[in-house]
């Protein structure tokens, strides 16, 4: 007579003996995870279904995360839970079935990464469009590392700081974050590359590593990942700010082409100085008009300063005229008188008076015309002097920064500035090598 315990562990003993380690095929269901970390589940097809316990141990050696309704293959050895007499299978490796773990596993671990935002566009930086340092993160034996500094040193030279590491095997991942880490500490570092050359997903697999792609997403300066080529793409890619296709690209991206830029400046400088050219024509123009205006004005200024002059004058010589005849009609009404007299004396003395009037009045004409003259000579200097030739010739000269705006104030300029002085003839470029202020 057998007890209980007996009878099941006799049955489990026969089972372990007579079915020897297998592989098992199905589906997922009644998916259990322990607080201590065991798994049970039940792995079923169309018409079976096979309780299944897996414990820690054999749990944290998987890849990947057991998942309901996802298909396993599962290898272990049947037996007997003796506590409730339960016929079951022990699993001691689980891989996914119709996908390899490690593609389970990347997957698993991508869609974990971009629900925590860490693909999203708006975390991404721009790179800096002039970098002084540019750091690297490879093998310093591999051919990544010579195809990027030959580009950059191609397109523009500049300075790069390699930080070694491996990038491939189980050590690379913690070395990748390590020398990722390095070059952050470094002083001057604008943007980081980080790759290797091409190779199968095993080779590639250090870029899928959860603690790399997390030290990406953490990095403080700007990251290009350069993993295997155009059709390799790993986690360090989706997390970096920019992915290039290959090493080179990378190198591409990080510095501007140095022909590509001479070309804009030398483009940029012909339009500049088409720009001064048409703004010194436009100027010129405008200050010809001006001239040309002010010339006529003070043709017109002059021209009716000397009408009014001539008006003058003539109503002096018709003040004259009058005067004279008036006098002279006196005189002639005072010879009658005197002739009807016969007073010589008076006729001498009046004719004196007479003489005295005349001339007196002939000198406050001339003085009148006398006085009316240095008026004209003031007035056709005052047009001289209102004359920007005129100013010029004096000795002066107009001030202009290189846009062509008049500098009226020190405090406009600093040293070492250049500017353009417009004499009365020709122009003068100079350099500003001291300033003073006003007080």
């Amino acid at each position: 007579m057998l007890s209980v315990r007996e009878a099941v562990e006799l049955a489990n003993r026969v089972i372990e003996r007579g079915v020897p380690a297998i592989w098992v095929e199905g589906e997922v269901s009644n998916l259990v995870v322990a607080r201590s970390g065991h798994v049970y589940f039940t792995l079923k097809d169309g018409t079976a279904a096979l309780p299944l316990a897996m414990w820690a141990t054999s749990v944290r050696r998987l890849r990947f995360r057991i998942d309901e309704g996802q298909r396993l293959r599962v290898f272990g050895r049947m037996g007997i839970y003796t506590a409730q007499g339960r016929f079951q299978f022990y699993a001691e490796r689980a891989e996914p079935a119709g996908l390899g773990e490690m593609t389970l596993a990347l997957e698993q671990l991508k869609q974990k990464l971009a629900a925590e935002g860490l693909f999203a566009n708006e975390r991404k930086r721009p790179l800096p469009s002039w970098p002084r340092v540019v750091g690297v993160v490879t093998s310093p034996t591999g051919a990544a590392v010579h195809d990027i500094i030959k580009v950059i040193r191609r397109r523009m030279p500049t300075h790069v700081l390699l930080s070694p590491a491996k990038v491939q095997g189980p050590e690379a991942p913690h070395e990748l974050t390590v020398a990722l880490r390095r070059l952050q500490r470094a002083p001057g570092v604008d943007v980081i590359i980080i790759g290797r050359g091409g190779g199968s997903l095993e080779d590639l697999w250090a870029f899928n590593h959860e603690g790399l792609t997390r030290a990406i997403a953490a990095c403080p300066v700007p990251i290009v990942s350069a993993v295997g080529h155009e059709v390799d793409v790993t986690l360090c890619d989706l997390v970096a700010d920019r992915r290039a296709a290959t090493p080179s690209q990378a190198g591409e991206l990080v510095v501007p082409d140095r022909a590509a830029l001479l070309e804009r400046f030398a483009d940029r400088e012909r339009r500049l100085l088409r720009n001064l050219e048409r703004r010194t024509l436009d100027v010129g123009a405008r200050l010809h008009g001006m001239s040309s205006r002010l010339e006529r004005w003070g043709q017109t200024w002059v021209r009716r300063e000397r009408e009014q002059l001539g008006g003058a004058q003539r109503r002096l010589l018709v003040s004259m005229r009058g005067s004279l005849g008036v006098s002279r009609r006196r005189h002639r009404e005072l010879a009658e008188r005197l002739r009807a007299v016969h007073p010589h004396t008076r006729i001498a003395a009046e004719r004196k008076r007479l003489n005295e009037l005349e001339r007196r009045l002939m000198r406050a004409g001339k003085g009148l015309t006398a006085g009316l003259r240095p008026r004209l000579a003031r007035a056709a200097g005052k047009l001289d002097a209102l004359s920007p030739l005129a100013v010029l010739g004096r000795g002066y000269a107009l001030v202009r920064d290189p846009n062509g705006a008049l500098i009226r104030d020190a405090a406009q300029v600093e040293l070492g500035e250049e500017l353009r002085l417009q004499l009365q003839r020709g122009e003068l470029g100079v350099a500003v090598t001291s300033k003073k202020d006003p007080a």
